[in-house]
């Protein structure tokens, strides 16, 4: 898979894309490992992912679609080699268990990313990411100190090259400059299904209200919190005798898995914005 690239390309939907796309790749010798596609009725777009190679280099290729962006409308394309690992920004509070998942995932090589640095507003995790040899930076937040902390932030993923930035459990809402400059770029973990019991100890309101079924939801941040396009969701199943403790560590399990499946399917270009909605070929 040295070699192999990644096409994902969206635009205003009209017959003839898929056609014209495979015929790229037909005339330049590529073989199409893997190709999916879906037009949304609603939005009036089309998506694709295509797998293919190999290739030495796609820079042909993208000549030839600019051509082509200029015969179907409002199209985004990108190409992308499959061994080029996005660079993950982790920020992290004082709930390391999503933390913990995505490290070792990520040493294990289950996750198709690197990271390079770990940012928290509490210096409890300063020791596990050093044993994960990753660079730690605490970065305290008070309402006074919060445009400066995240202009720190700001600065280090520039510096960094950062291609996302992972909430992993960071009790910060952001603001709306920063969901700005990284729009579509800020994956989140939110700890219940949206919009079903927000604010603090959720699983404490979902005890009160006897709830059967608990559940984790990955989404993109936005400006409106907790209300970004949704990637993924998952359920555990509970009952009555069970604690308000143990309903957390269900749900810590769902947490972890959950977003672990979105940063991803984020990695390997699975996950296209479609409005309020997105759309994921996984």
């Amino acid at each position: 898979m040295a070699n192999d690239h990644i096409l994902t390309l969206s635009c205003s939907d009209k017959p003839g894309i898929i056609h014209a796309v495979t015929g790229i790749f037909a005339q330049n010798s590529l073989n199409i490992l893997d190709l999916q596609q879906f037009s949304d009725r609603d939005s009036e777009r089309f998506f694709m992912r295509v797998h293919f190679g190999p290739a030495e280099t796609t820079d042909h290729l993208t000549r030839e679609f600019d051509a082509l962006s200029t015969t179907f409308s409002e199209m985004d394309y990108a190409l992308r080699p499959v061994s080029q690992k996005p660079q993950v920004l982790i920020m992290v509070s004082k709930i390391g268990h999503c933390l913990n998942d995505l490290l070792f995932r990520q040493k294990t090589g289950q996750l198709p990313i690197d990271v390079p640095l770990i940012v928290s507003n509490h210096p409890d995790f300063e020791p596990l990411a050093k044993s994960y040899g990753v660079a730690f930076h605490h970065l305290p937040v008070t309402k006074d100190t919060k445009q400066r902390q995240e202009s720190q932030i700001l600065d280090l993923i520039q510096a960094h090259n950062i291609d996302l930035v992972v909430l992993a459990r960071y009790m910060q809402v952001l603001s709306p400059k920063l969901c700005e400059v990284m729009s579509g770029k800020i994956v989140n973990i939110h700890h219940s299904f949206l919009p079903s019991f927000k604010g603090a100890k959720p699983y404490h309101q979902a005890y009160d209200r006897g709830v059967k079924i608990i559940g984790a939801t990955a989404h993109f941040v936005t400006a409106d919190l907790d209300e970004g396009p949704i990637i993924e969701q998952r359920v555990a199943r509970v009952d009555h005798s069970m604690t308000p403790k143990e309903l957390v560590d269900e749900g810590s399990n769902v947490e972890s898995q959950v977003l672990a499946a979105a940063v991803k399917w984020v990695a390997e270009q699975r996950v296209f914005l479609n409005g309020h909605k997105t759309v994921v070929f996984n």
